[in-house]
């Protein structure tokens, strides 16, 4: 274990701050097939390697680059609007948690304020976490203001007046306002690369989950790991978060 993982698993948070999509719910797959459902609607096929590109961008700027890596930069907003309608199918009618991720939130859950900051429409996460059994250990729900946006009660709480999508810092430093903690004493939890540069720009500690990537990229984490349901993370939870 590297000093800089000790270090996190002896220190107890003020809030814990989690992403939803790959680190809470099991979406990323519906993003992945929504996107190829997009492309096939105009005869266009996925350039190679796209998911990892996309991978915790925001829709309406995942919309973009679809349509500049094909270079029809006119299907920008048609191809935007699918993008996010045949998520919405698939998330609907498929919500499914993260290994440990659960489990993970109720043992937290009581200790501290627990938050989301997402990238995806506020409709999407609410009904996401509803469906899963989740919504009612969160106090807070932050995603980017868009035409579904957190709501402006939110905005005014934290002291916000808009919110910018992932790698922003901006949900990030919203949720934990809102969690009443300052920064340097919250946690997010991220499970995409995209997530953790807004957690770290808002100044927020940051334990990456899922797959680990490049060792250069995994160390911008204050630890990484594989699933909520980690052993040491769990031990963790019981020993130090109070």
């Amino acid at each position: 274990m590297t000093t800089q993982a000790s270090s996190l698993l002896h220190w107890s948070p003020q809030a814990v701050v989690f992403d939803c999509d790959g680190t809470l719910m099991d979406t990323e797959r519906h993003w992945q097939d929504a996107r190829t459902r997009a492309f096939q609607s105009f005869g266009l096929t996925t350039p190679p390697g796209f998911a990892d590109r996309a991978k915790g961008v925001h829709y309406i700027d995942c919309g973009r680059l679809m349509a500049e890596e094909v270079q029809k930069p006119e299907l920008t907003d048609v191809l935007t609007k699918g993008l996010l309608d045949h998520f919405l199918d698939l998330v609907t009618d498929d919500p499914a948690t993260m290994p440990g991720a659960a489990e993970f939130v109720r043992l937290l859950s009581g200790r501290l304020p627990l938050a989301v900051a997402s990238n995806c429409p506020l409709e999407v996460v609410e009904e996401s976490l509803g469906r899963a059994g989740l919504r009612r250990h969160f106090e807070h729900i932050v995603v980017p203001t868009d035409a579904t946006r957190t709501p402006d009660a939110t905005l005014a709480a934290a002291g916000a007046k808009t919110v910018r999508p992932k790698p922003w810092p901006d949900v990030y430093a919203t949720a934990a306002r809102l969690c009443g903690a300052a920064p340097e004493t919250a946690l997010a939890i991220e499970d995409s690369l995209t997530g953790v540069e807004s957690a770290r720009r808002a100044g927020l500690r940051v334990l990456g989950v899922g797959p680990r990537p490049a060792e250069q990229d995994a160390a911008r984490a204050d630890l990484w790991v594989t699933a909520l349901n980690d052993p040491d993370l769990l031990t963790w939870v019981r020993e130090h978060v109070l």
